[in-house]
């Protein structure tokens, strides 16, 4: 692993008595070492290779062997030289794509993934480097290396961190993790010794190395001494802020292949017949665990289902592998989940995590019943794909939108168990209808175990049509919307054509030995529902809350009373399902008998078929342990817990700030690009416990409570939030997240904000147009100290610069004054501009005598002037639009001026106040006045304010414009659109802003008319 250590270098060479001279920049090749010490023959052709991959003239083989033995010691891989990583037995390459559990896997052996990812460079250094071959990724070490140049990765035999430990190594007997050190040239966050940013300002494509961190705690460090020190490679890794839920490499044992069983077992006393098959498939296995308990670890096993959520799962799985050991997450498409449970049976505190549907949770907990594993370990739910009631149940949403991967492991790890009933569905047939009366249909469910619900009837029916659909045709259904639509379609074709209106009459129903049939055939139900959680039918509550007053018989609902809930629905209970309505509640029982005397479409936790006539009795199986993802409080908020007030009687201030979809998504890995790219909504004041969904009613009232709502409609500042906004998390050290709006009630306030509340507005296009795109130049204004708006003197005029400041220096050195008579004064260029105005803008501050501008004679072509009192408002109300007054503006505005007029030139009052530069009235105008002032050209060149604006360099009222529905691709009377303008006035930044302006304009019109087509 290539370490700067030149001041280490440079101490050696003292103390060695060579003479001081320049030392240059010294990397050092952290390399597992094979533990042949005493091998000096390989030790040194290593070194030289080493040295001719980083330009290392010399170097003290001392040193570098000192660093060697620190790194990985004890790693023994006498069997594998340290260029067979990568290698079949014939010499062909083979990349390794998932973890190898077989005999011959290595320890140290990378996970190679395909990426596209840009913005990184080649892990073996430029000079090296071939750019040869597609790019593959490391799932474990996150190193990024062309397939071209893995023979070079192989040279400097730098491993992946060790998931493992070999049998009979010094590593063996070591009970502690060592840190993994990988260089990085591209580093998130800050320096953990000296608490600075890794990355400066415009070095976004640096190929130097800027940090050095681990892959196993994630501890970055600069790449430089005086923040990395030679302790650190020595020094125990504590496995970051999840070592509680990790499994350490030393648990788990690759056991040698001549004794593939341990021999204290064998003699032990006989077993029955199939203890001793176990005894002899456990032969086969190639690892084995072996874990030290403590109540402060609960290792943690991860099983994602990839085919749930479309791709969700296998990108999940990625992440979850850097995160955790690779040998602790698994592929549930690979045998299932048997073979990784029975391997890790005997670890205490085990915890699991289910990342797929309700299905994939289910057949992890059959699994788990199965092994007779006694405590069962508890089981989480991530949930993936559509549906999830369970997840839902638990607390853990509908489905995963983007939340961090740290936050998920913090709440499997801290979350409370508890129980979920599980029942046993037998089937058998029945013999009262003969085989041949009835339709043709199966002996039995799907599933023998239910942990959600069973139905019957119209529900199954569309659930069965989509099953059957989907396997007739399953390219027409790999989108989560088709699939809804699909929903949506065949459950109203159910309601109309009402295909279950009989089910009532071929169904008997006894609940805890009453009969419940006639008030079925009563009610005249077309679907039946044994529910078990609340969750029904992707989120909805069928049971309801009945009130103890009205059902004096009936429990409150809960998932682990060993209670059923039994309901139906019909067409009108079943329509109003998903606006809260609730089915026909019938009782709740702890068995339940279903005698059917038809073919009738059923489904088992959303696994439908259609069962022949039969018995169906529902039983009590067992609990399982199940994780419910609870409230979890801030450090901070704790600390005022225990040391002050209690969080409730604290009331917080925040300002409360939208981002768009565009921006977020361009965006959410630069949190202060994001912050700056946000746009302020108002500011509420709620309670210290608030969770987010009591404070969604907050920010609703602010939005209602706005009087200007009405009238302001070109600001994107004052648009009302859309219906779908969300939560976003910024309390992340890397990135933003969105907060599912299902799990709103399980965060406060202060878990994803500190002092500034964000909320993501997918429908707010205008902002990504505008002044959040990522293209757009720097609009922080710094206005230089001293220059006054009072007035300029007559005969003074100003000559632009030539490039705009970049700063408040520039901006005093480019500003020119020249004098000129008052006759020949340049009308085109403005006399004067505001304390307001951009960085470009040239400012001059006029004599101390000179208090105000002297006004000059305008004439009015006003469309509704109709006296000469009416020509006087608005000849004042250019001349304020000129001077910046904004006070004056509103006063004439109120008495009757009129927005539209325009002078001599044909310049309304908005081109003036672009011209000058007056932000603050420019932003008036657009609020108060018509579309229409955006689109008027003046009679001298044609242009329009925007045309203005580009010009004069006005960079952030060009944003505006452009935010109110400027046009960026009309043209002036010399066929300049506002681009062309800016280049002429060498303003390269807000060239480039606009003209990624004309082109996302361009996308959206062909989208646009694609759509139509």
């Amino acid at each position: 692993m290539p370490l700067n250590m030149h001041y280490y270098a440079r101490k050696l060479r003292l103390s060695r008595g060579k003479p001081k001279s320049p030392v240059p920049r010294i990397v050092v090749t952290m390399a597992t070492d094979e533990d042949h010490d005493d091998d000096d023959a390989e030790e040194a052709g290593r070194e030289e290779a080493d040295s001719r991959f980083y330009g290392i003239a010399r170097m003290p083989r001392s040193f570098k062997k000192a660093i060697s033995r620190s790194y990985l010691r004890g790693q023994d891989h006498a069997h594998h030289g340290p260029n067979q990583h990568h290698l079949k037995h014939g010499g062909e390459r083979q990349l390794k794509t998932a973890v190898d559990w077989t005999d011959n896997a290595l320890n140290g052996e990378h996970i190679w993934t395909d990426t596209k990812e840009s913005g990184d460079f080649c892990y073996v250094g430029e000079q090296d480097c071939l750019k040869s071959g597609p790019r593959k990724k490391c799932l474990g070490c996150k190193i990024l290396v062309h397939v071209g140049c893995m023979h070079v990765l192989e040279k400097i035999n730098f491993r992946c961190r060790p998931t493992f430990r070999e049998p009979g190594t010094k590593s063996s007997r070591e009970t502690f993790v060592r840190h993994h050190w990988v260089h990085r040239r591209r580093q998130e966050g800050k320096c953990k010794q000296c608490g600075k940013p890794f990355h400066q300002k415009f070095s976004f494509h640096s190929k130097e190395i800027v940090a050095i961190s681990c892959s196993w705690c994630k501890a970055a460090y600069h790449n430089k001494v005086s923040c990395f020190m030679m302790q650190h490679i020595e020094e125990q890794c504590t496995l970051g802020a999840h070592a509680g839920v990790i499994v350490p490499p030393s648990w788990i044992m690759k056991v040698p292949k001549n004794r593939m069983s341990i021999k204290s077992s064998l003699k032990k006393k006989k077993r029955p017949s199939i203890k001793r098959k176990s005894l002899k498939e456990s032969k086969s296995k190639a690892f084995m665990i072996k874990p030290v308990a403590s109540p402060f670890i609960k290792p943690l096993l991860v099983f994602v289902n990839p085919k749930s959520g479309g791709n969700q799962g296998a990108k999940i799985m990625q992440k979850f592998i850097w995160y955790l050991n690779p040998r602790q997450v698994f592929d549930l498409s690979q045998g299932g989940p048997r073979e990784a449970l029975e391997m890790y049976r005997k670890v205490a505190n085990l915890r699991i995590l289910a990342c797929g549907g309700d299905g994939t949770a289910g057949w992890i907990l059959s699994t788990l019943d199965s092994l007779g594993m006694n405590p069962p370990p508890p089981v989480a739910v991530l949930p993936l794909g559509t549906g999830n009631d369970l997840a839902r149940t638990l607390n853990w949403g509908g489905g995963y939108t983007d939340e961090p991967i740290s936050k998920i492991l913090s709440h499997v790890e801290d979350g409370p168990v508890v129980q979920l009933d599980r029942w046993n569905l037998q089937v058998s047939p029945n013999r009262q209808v003969p085989a041949d009366e009835a339709e043709e249909g199966g002996d039995k469910l799907p599933l023998d175990v239910m942990n959600n619900y069973f139905s019957m009837g119209a529900d199954a029916h569309v659930a069965l049509e989509f099953h059957e659909s989907r396997e007739a045709n399953p390219e027409k259904f790999n989108s989560r919307f088709r699939n809804k639509m699909f929903y949506a379609g065949a459950g109203g074709r159910e309601l109309m054509k009402g295909s279950s209106k009989d089910l009532a009459k071929y169904v008997h129903l006894v609940c805890d030995d009453i009969d419940m049939t006639a008030k079925v055939q009563e009610l005249k139900l077309h679907c039946l529902l044994f529910l078990n959680i609340p969750r029904y039918c992707s989120g909805t509550v069928p049971w309801g809350n009945p009130s103890s007053s009205q059902h004096p018989e009936l429990e409150p609902q809960r998932h682990d009373d060993g209670y059923l809930e039994v309901l139906g629905f019909t067409p009108a209970t079943m329509a109003t399902l998903q606006v809260g309505g609730h089915g026909e509640r019938l009782c709740q029982c702890r068995e339940a008998r279903i005698t059917t005397y038809k073919t009738i479409p059923m489904q088992v936790d959303g696994e439908p078929c259609r069962l022949a006539p039969a018995t169906v009795h529902v039983t009590l199986r067992n609990q399982a342990n199940v994780v419910l993802k609870s409230k979890r409080r801030t450090p901070t908020a704790l600390s005022a817990d225990a040391t002050g007030p209690g969080l409730a009687s604290e009331r917080l201030r925040i300002q409360v700030s939208k981002v768009s979809m565009v921006d977020y998504e361009a965006l959410h890995y630069d949190k202060d690009k994001l912050k700056e790219a946000s746009i302020p909504v108002g500011i509420i004041v709620v309670a210290g416990d608030c969770d987010l969904e009591q404070c969604r009613g907050h920010i609703e009232r602010l939005q209602e409570d706005n009087p200007a709502r009405a009238t302001l409609t070109l600001s994107v500042s004052t648009q009302k939030l859309s219906p779908k906004w969300c939560f976003l998390d910024s309390t992340n050290a890397d990135r933003f997240f969105r907060i599912d709006r299902t799990q709103e009630n399980l965060h406060y306030v202060t878990d994803i904000s500190s002092k500034e509340l964000f909320v993501l507005d997918p429908e707010l296009v205008i902002t990504k147009d505008v002044c959040t795109s990522p293209a757009m130049p720097d609009l922080v204004e710094q206005h230089p100290k001293g220059h006054s708006s009072a007035g300029t003197p007559q005969g003074k005029a100003f000559v632009f610069p030539v490039t705009p400041p970049g700063s408040p220096m520039s901006s005093r050195r480019n500003d020119r004054v020249q004098s000129h008579p008052p006759a020949q004064m340049d009308r085109s260029s403005p006399p004067v501009c505001s304390v307001r105005s951009e960085p470009a803008s040239p400012v001059f501050s006029g004599s101390p005598n000179t208090t105000r501008r002297q006004p000059r004679p305008v004439t009015i072509h006003s469309p509704g002037a109709s006296s000469p009192n009416a020509s006087e408002k608005d000849a004042r109300l250019l001349e304020a639009c000129r001077d910046g007054e904004i006070s004056m503006l509103v006063e004439m505005l109120r008495s009757g001026a009129d927005l539209a007029t325009t002078d001599p030139q044909g310049m309304t009052p908005l081109h003036h106040a672009v011209r000058y530069g007056h932000k603050d009235l420019v932003e008036y105008i657009l609020k108060h006045g018509p579309p229409s002032l955006l689109e008027v050209s003046d009679y001298e060149k044609g242009q329009t304010p925007l045309h203005k604006a580009a010009s004069y360099q006005r960079r952030s009222i060009c944003c505006m414009l452009v935010a109110a529905g400027a046009k960026v691709t009309c043209r002036d009377s010399n066929g300049n659109t506002p681009r062309l303008l800016s280049l002429k006035a060498n303003d390269r930044d807000l060239a480039d802003y606009l003209k990624g302006q004309e082109q996302y304009l361009l996308a959206t019109t062909e989208e646009n008319q694609e759509t139509a087509v």
